[in-house]
C-alpha cells in the first residue's frame, strides 16, 4: 500500500517550483491559477524571494501547497498517474493537511489556495509578535517533551505543537514558557531545545482566535469527499467525510500534529510506500518512524521521471 505525504512550514525555499515552471506547462499553469486566486504575484516571490517575503506565514502556507500541487500536476498530466491507482491514503504535515485534500480533489486549487492565504493571516494575527515562541527539542520523545512543557508553563501555555517523530518533538506557546522550557531541558533527559525562527506560536491554545477565522472560512467553502481517504493530524487516523474534514481543520489550528502516531498508523494500516511530493522534509521523518518503509521524495523533473519509472 502506499501514501502521498506533503510537507509543511519549513520546507519554502526562495527558487522553489522555477525549473518545475520552466520544464512542464501543466506546472506553470498551477502556479498562474493561484497567483489568480490570490491577486498576488505569489510566484515571483517563490522564484525571486525576497526570503523575508516568501517565509511571511500568508506567503509560505499557499506557496509550499502550490509547489507540491504543481509536482503532482506534472505526475498526472505528463505521467498519466492517477492517485486512485497508486495510493491510498494522502497526508500532510500541518499545512500539508490542505495540500493532500486538494490533491484528492476534496478542495479546488483557487479554494485551497485562498483558505491557506486566510489561515496564514489569522495565525499571524492571532498572537501579538513577541508573545509568542515555538522550540524544537531534539532526543525527545512525546513523554518527555510534556513533561518539561507541564513544567515550564507555570500558569501560561506551553504544550507540545509536533510530534514529528522518536527523536523530534515541537513545543509551542507564551514566550516566556517556552524559553524556560529550553533552559530546562537537561533536567528532563532531553538533548537540545532550539527556539524556532517562526512568527508565531502555532499548534496551540493561543491560536484560537485563527481556528476561529478558520471555522467561518472552511463552513463557507465548498468540501467534496477526497478521491482517497485522508489522515487527519489530530487523529492520526483517516476520514473522508466532508463534514469531517470541515471540523479536523479547524481543529489542527489549535491541535497538535500527530505526524509520528499518523505515520504509525499507516504503517500498522499497510502501507509501506511513503511518496513525498514537493518537498525533502518529511521523508527522513518517516524513516526514523518506520525504518522499514521505502520514502520517495519528489521535487523536480528527475525525481518526476524516476518515479514514474517505478510505479
Amino acid at each position: 500500500m502506499r501514501a502521498f505525504i506533503f510537507p509543511g512550514q519549513g520546507s519554502q525555499s526562495v527558487g522553489m517550483g522555477k525549473a518545475l515552471a520552466e520544464a512542464s506547462g501543466h506546472a506553470k499553469h498551477v502556479f498562474q491559477e493561484v497567483d489568480e486566486a490570490l491577486g498576488q504575484h505569489l510566484f515571483r516571490i517563490m522564484c525571486d524571494g525576497p526570503e523575508s517575503d516568501l517565509t511571511l506565514t500568508e506567503n509560505a502556507q499557499p506557496a509550499i501547497m502550490a509547489n507540491a500541487i504543481a509536482t503532482l500536476r506534472v505526475l498526472e498530466k505528463e505521467g498519466g498517474l492517477r492517485l486512485t491507482d497508486k495510493g491510498d491514503y494522502v497526508a500532510g504535515h500541518s499545512l500539508g493537511e490542505y495540500t493532500a485534500l486538494c490533491g484528492a480533489e476534496a478542495f479546488d486549487l483557487a479554494t485551497t489556495a485562498r483558505l491557506l492565504k486566510l489561515r496564514g493571516q489569522a495565525m499571524q494575527a492571532a498572537v501579538p509578535v513577541g508573545e509568542g515562541a515555538m522550540a524544537a527539542l531534539l532526543g525527545a520523545d512525546i513523554e518527555k517533551a510534556q513533561a518539561l512543557a507541564d513544567a515550564a508553563a507555570e500558569g501560561e501555555v506551553c504544550t507540545v505543537a509536533n510530534d514529528n517523530d522518536p527523536t523530534q518533538v515541537v513545543i509551542s506557546g507564551h514566550r516566556g514558557a517556552v524559553e524556560r522550557a529550553v533552559a530546562l531541558v537537561k533536567e528532563h533527559g532531553i538533548k537540545r531545545g532550539v527556539l524556532l525562527p517562526v512568527s508565531a506560536p502555532f499548534h496551540c491554545p493561543l491560536m484560537q482566535p485563527a481556528a476561529d477565522a478558520m471555522a467561518e472560512a472552511l463552513g463557507n467553502a465548498t468540501i467534496n469527499a477526497p478521491l482517497l481517504p485522508v489522515y487527519a493530524n489530530v487523529l492520526a487516523a483517516p476520514i473522508a467525510a466532508p463534514d469531517d474534514i470541515r471540523q479536523r481543520l479547524v481543529e489542527q489550528v489549535t491541535g497538535r500534529v500527530r505526524w509520528r502516531e499518523s505515520v504509525t498508523a499507516m504503517w500498522d494500516a499497510g502501507v509501506t510506500d511513503f511518496v513525498e511530493l514537493g518537498g525533502k522534509v518529511l521523508g527522513p521523518m518517516v524513516k526514523r518512524i518506520a525504518p522499514d518503509a521505502s520514502v520517495t521524495s519528489v521535487v523536480g523533473m528527475d525525481d518526476i521521471e524516476a518515479l514514474l519509472g517505478v510505479l
